[in-house]
């Protein structure tokens, strides 16, 4: 650890939570397991980022991971869930008991996105011993490192729908530069109303060593980025 601060204190980790979602799918499902909507889409929160699947979708584990990762999409975290877990609940105990082998025993989840819920729980100790598990897999490589995603699934009819979607680290975007010998391959972001602005990120320096770096609970986004390339230059100090 090159710089560590109040790394184990309990904080709400918004949309962060869908690493260990892909962990658990990962481990009990397959990329290309077909996974087929139910109708609890509609029970997300008010304004809650989704992609779009309605009762009856049809389309991969892997299509939804795409949508989870790089959309950040709501929707995908429950279908997954469901596919997965038989229920949101039964797939949370899944999470926390993957979370308790790896180790990140200072976290709690009751669902698989993120959005907020009493009892959901990170550190950011914990996040990193998460995101590290989750880059054991190589479509999570894949998946945080893409700017853009464009794939067909298909509705309840059989017709075809299309899913096109942008990834939301301003780094991937283009918007923020990381700092000098350092090279940003990707992560997760989270932002909710009592999460605040999340963001883990893995990098590189310029011998390839790779670095993963955490913030839980910054105040806005500009901060938060202005927050990050600090953190990232101590991999340069």
């Amino acid at each position: 650890v090159l710089y560590a601060k109040n790394i184990h204190e309990r904080l709400a980790p918004a949309s962060l939570t869908k690493l260990m979602t892909a962990v658990v799918a990962l481990k009990y499902g397959n990329p290309d397991d077909v996974i087929t909507v139910s109708s609890n889409m509609g029970n997300l929160e008010s304004g809650a980022v989704v992609c779009g699947l309605a009762e009856g979708d049809q389309l991969t584990l892997n299509q939804a991971l795409h949508a989870l990762l790089i959309k950040s999409a709501n929707d995908a975290a429950v279908a997954i869930a469901e596919h997965i877990g038989g229920s949101v609940e039964g797939f949370a105990d899944m999470m926390n008991e993957e979370a308790q082998a790896i180790g990140a025993t200072n976290s709690h989840f009751v669902n698989p996105h993120g959005l907020n819920a009493e009892n959901h729980y990170v550190t950011a100790y914990d996040m990193y011993l998460i995101f590290n598990e989750a880059l054991k897999y190589d479509t999570v490589n894949e998946i945080i490192s893409m700017t853009s995603y464009d794939t067909v699934y298909t509705d309840k009819n059989g017709s075809e729908k299309t899913l096109s979607v942008k990834n939301t680290n301003q780094y991937l975007a283009g918007n923020v530069a990381a700092p000098d010998r350092v090279t940003v391959i990707g992560g997760k972001t989270g932002t909710t109303s009592a999460a605040g602005n999340c963001l883990i990120l893995l990098a590189r320096d310029t011998s390839g060593n790779p670095y993963i770096a955490v913030i839980l609970k910054s105040a806005e986004r500009g901060i938060l980025y202005t927050e990050m390339n600090a953190l990232l230059k101590q991999a340069t100090s």
